[in-house]
């Protein structure tokens, strides 16, 4: 994941994804185009420069590049420099995402890309956020795919008032997908239907985490009257994602829908607790634990299991696999 869409527009937007420093920019025509935000010349930032139409000029010497990455122009000669060109990426913008492609452009593969329709409904873009994370994405993915840290860290925001130690966890695997699961019966409604439900009226409650490597993840957080129907309940859609910024930072973009049309008020309230539950509660943790590896690697450390955390464990063997297969090819 590069942005969510709406960051996306006329302005120049520099962002470092995996490694590298990206443009991100919609052309006039709507379509959004990422480039290697580095000038060929003396790498000045391209997103420092102008934009001429669809065209932006490197604010230091004045050449002018097109969103394919040609250069079009040299203001000291007619003759374009060899070599000045920038590298593009191919874009895919689906489900109020935008997703770019930081590896062959040959081996581009849309159909790969995470199913998240689920947090567009109504026709809504759902309310989202961004938050710089330092520590490997790794560590996001551990953090999502166990939940079980919502009644430690999560006191001020979601925290269960203990009822995941009553709920039932499964973990399973479907192809490349895999899936941690919290199930959690007869239990006072939770906070998320709050106003649709009333507090003391006895639940199902669920929290359906899927993951799709390297680290997309779409969380169903349920609820419906004890013994009741799932797809009657109250369901709020979350997307979880994280991108590597560098090799120890990351990008956590997250999303959730919304009960009802928008408004203003409830936007904010949404908005303010899920900022709350990530960057005032995850974030500390997170960074904490990754700091205090001290630089070594994960396993060197011998994390001790304790069952819930399965969930995290399958996704970094599952991407162990990925990575040898990569580099098998």
């Amino acid at each position: 994941m590069a942005a969510w869409s709406d960051e996306v527009g006329a302005d120049l937007l520099r962002r470092r994804l995996v490694g590298e420093p990206v443009l991100l920019m919609r052309k006039e025509g709507g379509t959004a185009v990422a480039m290697v935000d580095r000038c060929p010349h003396r790498y000045a930032p391209l997103s420092l420069g102008e934009r001429e139409g669809d065209c932006v000029t490197c604010p230091y010497h004045g050449l002018t590049f097109d969103t394919s990455g040609k250069c079009v122009r040299n203001p000291f000669s007619d003759k374009i420099p060899a070599g000045a060109s920038l590298r593009t990426f191919p874009v895919v913008e689906r489900d109020h995402i935008v997703w770019f492609w930081p590896g062959d452009p040959a081996r581009a593969d849309e159909d790969a890309i995470p199913d998240f329709s689920a947090i567009v409904r109504d026709g809504h873009a759902p309310i989202t956020g961004l938050m710089p994370m330092d520590a490997n994405y790794e560590y996001g993915t551990d953090n999502l795919m166990d939940l079980s840290h919502i009644e430690f860290v999560h006191k001020g925001s979601f925290a269960g008032r203990g009822v995941i130690f009553a709920g039932e966890h499964e973990v399973k695997v479907e192809g490349e997908q895999l899936h941690s699961n919290w199930w959690m019966p007869g239990i006072p409604a939770p906070a998320h239907t709050f106003g649709i439900y009333d507090p003391e009226m006895i639940t199902d409650h669920w929290l359906d985490m899927r993951w799709d490597a390297p680290a997309s993840m779409y969380l169903q957080v349920g609820a419906c009257p004890e013994g009741g129907q799932r797809d009657e309940g109250v369901i709020a859609h979350q997307a979880h994602i994280l991108t590597p910024e560098t090799e120890t930072t990351s990008h956590y973009f997250w999303a959730t829908t919304r009960h009802g049309a928008p408004s203003s008020e409830g936007d904010a309230m949404l908005a303010g607790l899920m900022g709350q539950a990530f960057g005032g509660e995850d974030k500390p943790i997170i960074e904490a634990a990754y700091a205090n590896t001290d630089g070594a690697g994960f396993w060197d450390r011998k994390p001790v299991s304790l069952g819930i955390d399965t969930g995290g464990t399958r996704a970094r063997r599952m991407i162990e696999k990925l990575k040898k297969k990569e580099n098998e090819r």
